[in-house]
């Protein structure tokens, strides 16, 4: 998979923000379309796929449960 994309949860990332997830959706986006920037007929369809890939890594990151965290 895409290698800069990080780890964004706990212990591996303490502090993770809304742009940390932003940018490991774009970046997947980017990866599996193969896309770097989208032409203009495309560009829709690879924006709302960011925004749902970062509101599902969103909810995923709150109801993981990491045991033995601080």
């Amino acid at each position: 998979m895409c290698r800069s994309i990080k780890t964004l949860r706990p212990p591996y990332a303490e502090q993770v923000t809304d742009g940390d997830i932003r940018a490991a959706a774009l970046q997947y986006v980017r990866k599996i379309s193969g896309f770097r920037k989208p032409a203009a007929h495309n560009a829709a369809a690879f924006e709302q796929a960011v925004d749902d890939i970062e509101k599902a890594t969103a909810a995923l990151l709150a109801s993981l449960e990491v045991r033995g965290a601080r």
